[in-house]
């Protein structure tokens, strides 16, 4: 079947799946949106993105209030965040065509390993990694600020050949819409690598209440991300992923060149949902601590982040 015939659904219609979901429809694939509380202001007035690489698109899109209305996808892209895994499983299955490829599009480890049991023998499952800097702005409303990236790597399925195929054409996808995209051979190594950004600009973003230019503005809160990063970097390793010689310091210069970014972590507190601790910070933590390897500074930002999310009437 030719790659254009393919029917591709997105689950979790916010910032990230909305961004990709659009650019996939712009270069003429099948897709379908699933969304919740934006459902009714998407069905009438469409999506729009406001990107500075991409300009301005607004776009009417084939919207769903449930899982069960979407006609079966082939590829399944989840933008929904970890928090709400237990709650996506089912509408996933729902979704799926059979031998169906789902790619998770989320930050943090173990969030596979998490999903995999609630999925079909006949699905494939793969890990996303988005490098971009985009939020939400209202119903249907995106804003894309820089970067875009998406790697991809192969989880567990039945793929004879490991999966090489899946994630090839994968990219592929990515690739025909204007987006960067390649594929990961160590999935795990490949998250843990995303950690080395994750933990101390989403944590510091709301512990600090600081955006990206201002911790790399201040000299403390400087030497407070090179120093989380640099315990990311030691847990990797001591769970068996030897990052590259100065990656933190390769992501800590491309943040300088960022333009302002509040993480995604910042806007769930500020708006009072969930925030991804246990992807980001308890199972990173939990693995390395199972290695022999105790990281005190990201443990102490996990408990604070932890006090924050419970104070504010969230477990």
């Amino acid at each position: 079947m030719h790659s254009r015939a393919l029917r591709i659904g997105i689950i979790g219609s916010g910032a990230i799946g909305g961004f990709y979901g659009l650019m996939l429809a712009k270069a003429g694939f099948d897709v379908h949106f699933l969304l919740r509380s934006e459902y009714p202001a998407v069905c009438e007035h469409g999506l729009s993105l406001d990107s500075a690489e991409h300009g301005t698109l607004h776009m009417k899109v084939q919207a769903y209030a449930r899982a069960a209305d979407m006609p079966p996808c082939d590829w399944l892209l989840i933008g929904a965040k970890a928090t709400s895994n237990d709650q996506l499983a089912p509408l996933i299955v729902q979704a799926a065509a059979p031998g169906a490829k789902v790619v998770l599009l989320q930050n943090g480890l173990g969030v596979e390993e998490q999903l995999r049991p609630a999925l079909r023998s006949d699905m494939h499952l793969l890990g996303g990694l988005c490098f971009i800097c985009v939020n939400r702005q209202g119903p249907g409303v995106i804003r894309h600020q820089a970067l875009g990236t998406v790697n991809l790597g192969y989880h567990s399925g039945p793929a004879s050949d490991g999966g090489t195929a899946l994630v090839s054409e994968g990219t592929g996808l990515f690739q025909a819409a204007g987006i960067d995209s390649h594929a990961m051979p160590n999935l795990a190594l490949a998250r843990w690598q995303k950690l080395v950004w994750n933990v101390p600009y989403n944590g510091l973003s709301v512990l600090l209440g600081a955006s990206t230019t201002a911790l790399m503005g201040n000299a403390a809160s400087r030497e407070l991300v090179l120093a989380l990063m640099a315990e990311v970097v030691q847990g990797a390793a001591a769970c068996g992923h030897v990052l590259s010689e100065g990656y933190a310091q390769h992501l800590f210069q491309v943040t300088e060149r960022m333009p302002d970014y509040w993480p995604s972590m910042y806007h769930d507190h500020a708006h009072k949902r969930p925030l991804e601790l246990q992807a980001i910070y308890a199972e990173p933590l939990a693995q390395a601590r199972a290695a022999g390897c105790r990281l005190p500074r990201m443990e102490m930002l996990y408990q604070a982040l932890l006090f924050i999310d419970q104070h504010q009437g969230r477990v």
